[in-house]
């Protein structure tokens, strides 16, 4: 880059940095006036997530969205970063989340006693009994998540598959088409923490 560019590009970030300096705080403070829209700032440095890629299919049905907890959220991202780590793309994180939507409502449980499907356990509801792992190991959603993740890239073609089909295939579900419910909250919930 050439000397007079730098310094204009230099200049330039330095009057938004200043500006952001003096202008932030009196703007944090201001209270909107009704009915004036409120507007949002959005960060340059984090690019946007391809919404194409988070429902490739359309939904499938009716769709079902619950509020989310702190910790349900703590979840969401333990999800996505799991799924980064597994060297995986946001359409499997939002299979991933859907289907915790759909076994756990994104709660990282034990076992429910009675009320315990068998010995289903963690946010994907993973049996020790069926090799998923440890109870240990399924209630950490680092762990569960991976494990769920391996199970999806065994299945031929899941990027292909609607959501509900691909998540089926890997939790074998006495319900298979529950998890198709789930999928719009899902990608926004991929959509809101892929890049944060």
């Amino acid at each position: 880059m050439n000397t007079i560019m730098r310094k204009s590009v230099l200049g330039i970030a330095g009057l938004a940095v200043v500006g952001g300096v003096f202008a932030g705080p009196a703007a944090a403070h201001a209270s909107p006036v009704e009915g004036t829209p409120v507007t949002v700032a959005v960060q340059a440095d984090k690019p946007g997530v391809d919404k194409g890629k988070l429902v490739p299919h359309g939904v499938q049905g009716a769709q079902s969205r619950i509020d989310l907890s702190d910790e349900q959220v703590g979840n969401v991202k333990a999800i996505v970063a799991a799924t980064k780590k597994a060297g995986m793309d946001e359409r499997a994180a939002v299979v991933a989340i859907a289907t915790a939507l759909q076994e756990s409502k994104l709660e990282n449980l034990g076992h429910l006693g009675e009320r315990n499907d068998h010995d289903s356990q963690g946010l994907f509801q993973q049996r020790p009994s069926s090799g998923w792992g440890t109870v240990e190991q399924i209630t950490d959603p680092e762990y569960s998540t991976m494990a769920f993740l391996k199970g999806l890239k065994q299945v031929d073609g899941w990027q292909d598959m609607p959501l509900t089909k691909a998540a089926q295939t890997v939790q074998v579900s006495a319900y298979p088409d529950h998890y198709a419910q789930w999928e719009q909250q899902a990608a926004d919930l991929v959509a809101e923490h892929w890049n944060s």
